[in-house]
């Protein structure tokens, strides 16, 4: 029924804590689909140990290394199960995490106005990331889960996977390594509701030197991956604030890439312009912070 994906790269020093824990789960109505994105370590050799010993399906394939939403990307085309949930390669499963989607979603998977489940994150002390989702709430709109409900910190997504495959994939521009993930779940998440639960479906264990640590260096790596979700997030957001926060971010994007066709892409492009001044005081900022 799901789809267990693991972009990696260069992760064969942690992948088997991830692997330990799949081969723990309760429910082995799974497959483990791990996305090479170019690694030269040893991940190959040991993928195909596991191949041999598991007793659930373990598929790999391999690909030129071009960052974490291309190797979204490439999962949400293979993928051929009724759901798909990404667990990186730092990650852990609790030992009933495919159980337990499994009987959430049962329940309600003939609701065609559902996208998925949102369940916890923790760290592997159990702490959950942010605050949990309030007891009262059952089903309802990404956005709303956060912007009107309040509740904080990262949440694991399981997607309904003909979803992800109706959706535009992730833009991948040249010598670019970054399109924020979030995108997708945005786009998503605007046009259905998921299931609101509070079971943990994910412990999260964030490496020095990861996506989550080194945002604002990725920012200048990647200006164009930036531009692309702040123009999607622009569509989607009716507050002053957010629309002017993403233009300014837009006219930073504009400033790296000394592209200013930026700022006549995505909806509201007057405010791109209007606001470049104060984008230029933030591209000052970031410059000197991320020296």
């Amino acid at each position: 029924m799901i789809s267990v994906f693991t972009p990696t790269f260069n992760r064969a020093h942690l992948l088997p804590r991830l692997y330990e824990s799949l081969k723990n789960q309760t429910s082995k109505d799974f497959v483990w689909m791990i996305i090479d994105d170019g690694s030269v370590d040893n991940t190959k050799s040991l993928v195909a140990q596991w191949r041999e010993e598991a007793d659930f399906e373990i598929q790999y394939h391999y690909k030129k290394n071009g960052g974490m939403h291309t190797a979204h990307n490439l999962a949400y085309s293979l993928i051929d199960t009724e759901l798909n949930v990404c667990i990186d390669s730092d990650d852990q499963m609790p030992s009933n995490a495919v159980e337990i989607i499994i009987n959430i979603w049962n329940k309600e998977k003939n609701n065609t106005k559902l996208a998925g489940i949102i369940g916890l994150d923790t760290d592997l002390e159990g702490n959950v990331l942010g605050t949990p989702i309030p007891k009262n709430l059952k089903k309802g709109n990404l956005k709303d889960l956060y912007k009107k409900f309040g509740v904080t910190g990262d949440k694991k997504l399981v997607l309904r996977s003909d979803l992800t495959k109706q959706y535009p994939a992730y833009p991948e521009y040249e010598k670019e390594k970054l399109v924020p993930l979030g995108i997708l779940y945005l786009m998503i998440g605007n046009d259905y509701d998921f299931i609101y639960s509070n079971e943990v479906l994910c412990l999260v264990d964030y490496q020095e030197g990861g996506s989550s640590n080194t945002i604002q260096k990725q920012y200048f790596q990647s200006p164009r991956g930036f531009a692309y979700a702040k123009q999607v997030q622009k569509k989607y957001s009716h507050s002053a604030k957010e629309l002017i926060t993403y233009s300014i971010h837009i006219g930073i994007s504009s400033l790296i890439t000394k592209d200013f066709s930026l700022m006549n892409q995505g909806p509201k492009k007057f405010l791109n312009w209007l606001f470049l001044p104060l984008a230029y005081l933030g591209f000052v900022y970031l410059k000197r912070k991320t020296k």
